[in-house]
Parts: structure tokens; C-alpha cells; sequence
């Protein structure tokens, strides 16, 4: 492989890679909220 290849797959790994580390993060600062946390009220009939 030439190095301009080696770079170019170095550079999109680390974008790919980077871009899960990132969003991993983001979502254990920010969790989801889940249907548990919802109280909804009764229903009447």
C-alpha cells in the first residue's frame, strides 16, 4: 500500500473510532429516559 493509502484509512478509522467514543460519552452523560420513569394516570371508567 502507498502512504497516501496508509493515511487515508489512519484518518477514516479514527473518524469511525472517534465517532463511537464520542457518542459512547455523550450517552452515559445523558442516558435515555426509559417507559419505567413515565407515571401515566388512571383510567376511569
Amino acid at each position: 500500500m502507498s502512504t497516501l493509502a496508509i493515511v487515508f484509512m489512519i484518518v477514516s478509522m479514527l473518524t469511525i473510532w472517534g465517532g463511537l467514543a464520542v457518542s459512547l460519552i455523550h450517552l452515559s452523560r445523558h442516558p435515555e429516559k426509559t417507559d419505567d420513569d413515565v407515571i401515566e394516570p388512571a383510567h376511569t371508567l
